[in-house]
């Protein structure tokens, strides 16, 4: 696994094994690749991402020019990679790692983000329900960017308390669904 574009390209970053389903590259290039299209605020932004793993999405932000990442993993030794990851790649200082359940991460973090990349366990159950919790949580603003990486399976509803769905795609098993709060300024 490796940083694909932005300052740290090509740097391989550290995943906790058997521990956690990181993004493949493919799929994170996708994603980015669909961010840059719909003119998502990446660069001077604040992002936050959930069920963060080895980081990979908020680390691939950072590289892409975004000011500051929040990332929230509750497992000890995938949250000691993050930090790991962020001191390799010369990230430490815009980046804060939360050790916590998501659910009390969203009591503590500050928002609002302009973006907010969220990957769960796929066998998470109520999976929706764990999506409108984010939306709900008063960490957003006008305009911030929802992704959401879910396996093919599952079925987002194409509106989410303000939140509209922009972008769909499938990889395989792998779907990301994208969402922008309403007061958008970016092109659908």
């Amino acid at each position: 696994m490796r940083i694909i574009s932005g300052t740290a390209k090509g740097r391989q970053l550290k995943a906790p094994k058997g521990r956690t389903r990181p993004t493949s590259d493919l799929v994170r290039g996708a994603i980015f690749d669909m961010l840059a299209s719909m003119g998502a605020p990446l660069v001077g932004g604040r992002a936050l991402d959930l069920y963060a793993g080895s980081g990979a999405l908020g680390l691939e932000a950072l590289s892409r020019g975004a000011r500051w990442v929040d990332f929230v993993e509750q497992d000890p030794l995938a949250a000691q990679t993050i930090k790991e990851n962020l001191r390799a790649l010369g990230f430490a200082d815009r980046g804060r790692v939360y050790r916590l359940m998501v659910r009390k991460a969203l009591r503590v973090v500050e928002g609002p983000y302009d973006i907010i990349f969220m990957d769960p366990p796929y066998n998470l159950p109520n999976f929706v329900g764990a999506v409108e919790e984010v939306v709900r949580s008063g960490r957003t603003g006008p305009g911030t960017v929802l992704v959401v990486e879910h396996p093919r399976s599952v079925t987002l509803p194409d509106e989410l308390d303000g939140f509209a769905l922009v972008r769909q795609r499938a990889y395989g098993g792998t779907a990301v669904s994208i969402y922008v709060k309403e007061g958008d300024q970016h092109a659908r």
